[in-house]
């Protein structure tokens, strides 16, 4: 059996409880869905969540994230139903990790391992396995202590891939070393990649960006007829696919980016700079949003906060709402759905979305609705970006 079915094998069988904070200024609902968000993580990463707590408080608790009360709950649910792994939606400090798995006596996670262990899972070239190993190691260095005995009786799973393995027996000084030597080797992976985007030569290049899940592979694979990896999970992809590609005899470069989420961890915002480099020398970015998602604007705002961060939100942009197909659009008479401020598709399509400044279109990538339309209006944008780069060549033919 290879290692990845063996982790695979091992991930499946464990069974999660997931527990979260409502804070004065988030509503239940907005709790649900991040709590929604981190099980699709969970499934991501293989495990099975059987239950989910939430408190209420002003903020988390500095000791145990919950209050004694909730933590005795948990504690008896966990005890009671032989759980295997209870996953905080924030991230935990190394005092309040060593505190709860005192108390609980299994494995504990918080939403940054858990992204960083699916990462680990996804990544496939030297680039990105260096950038989660350098991450994981920059989230391990000051839980070091706790991560001694907590890795010692591990088998692995969930949370345990990566380098988690390889440095139970390391201290202080030899993963500084190794954190060290990693950021090395991606200045020289960058380097090699700065050449290698100029040797592309100077054709107009285009960047999918989006939410995790929103359809970015799949718009991909149907407009460079290639085979990117793509599935209903998060993060399904990790490394920066770029091609070719030409619609009407204009050539320019399609890349396909990894895709962002709520409360990304800062350790992998830092080492997946260089990824990002894609998204921030493109002339055109393609934000892909999942239209049938329910928070769908909550997501927009969340990929926006991050090109901000990243350097990138001046740039031409192609607002593309995608999977119009899986949209449910509200019954006529349903009272509720209108007062819950539920639109139908071409409400949406009439509403500020299309009057704003950046061009905005309505797909369906797998149902291959609207398309042309696309397909239309992006070489309009490279067309443009293109006779801005060579005013003098416009009416040469490609």
């Amino acid at each position: 059996m290879s290692t990845q079915k063996m982790y695979d094998t091992a991930a499946a069988q464990e069974r999660v409880v997931l527990v979260g904070v409502v804070t004065p200024g988030e509503k239940e609902a907005q709790t649900k869905e991040y709590l929604d968000e981190l099980a699709f993580l969970v499934q991501t990463a293989g495990g099975k969540v059987e239950k989910v707590f939430t408190q209420k408080m002003l903020k988390p608790d500095r000791a145990t994230f919950v209050g004694t009360g909730k933590l005795e709950e948990i504690k008896a649910y966990v005890k009671a139903e032989e759980i295997d792994m209870v996953v905080f939606d924030d991230e935990l400090s190394p005092s309040q990790l060593r505190n709860i798995e005192k108390e609980f006596g299994v494995k504990i996670l918080d939403r940054s391992i858990l992204i960083l262990d699916i990462f680990a899972n996804r990544a496939q070239t030297a680039q990105a396995k260096t950038q989660v190993e350098l991450a994981q190691l920059q989230y391990m260095l000051p839980r070091l202590t706790r991560m001694w005995t907590h890795l010692e009786r591990q088998k692995g799973g969930i949370g345990m891939r990566g380098p988690g393995e390889t440095q139970i027996e390391t201290d202080r000084r030899i993963i500084l070393d190794k954190i060290s030597l990693l950021k090395e080797r991606l200045k020289h992976i960058d380097r090699q990649n700065e050449t290698q985007r100029k040797n592309r030569g100077e054709l107009i290049r285009v960047a999918l960006v989006g939410y995790t899940n929103v359809g970015k592979s799949t718009i991909m694979n149907m407009l460079a007829k290639s085979e990117v990896f793509a599935e209903n999970k998060l993060f399904a992809t990790l490394d920066t696919t770029v091609r070719k590609m030409v619609i009407d005899n204009l050539p320019f470069l399609l890349s396909d980016t990894v895709g962002f989420i709520r409360k990304l961890p800062h350790h992998l915002i830092e080492c997946f700079k260089s990824t990002l480099d894609e998204v921030r020398e493109a002339d055109i970015l393609i934000h892909v949003v999942d239209v049938s998602h329910p928070n769908f604007e909550d997501q927009l705002f969340t990929v926006n906060e991050t090109l901000k961060d990243i350097g990138a939100i001046d740039k031409e942009i192609l607002l593309l709402f995608n999977k119009i197909d899986a949209y449910v659009s509200p019954e006529i008479d349903d009272l509720q759905a209108l007062e819950d401020g539920k639109m139908s598709l071409q409400d949406f399509k009439n509403s500020w979305m299309s009057r704003g400044d950046v061009p905005t279109l309505f797909i369906s990538a797998t149902e291959k609705e609207n398309i042309e339309e696309f397909k239309s209006v992006l070489y309009e944008m490279v067309s443009a970006a293109n006779n801005v780069r060579y005013p003098y060549s416009r009416n040469l033919l490609y």
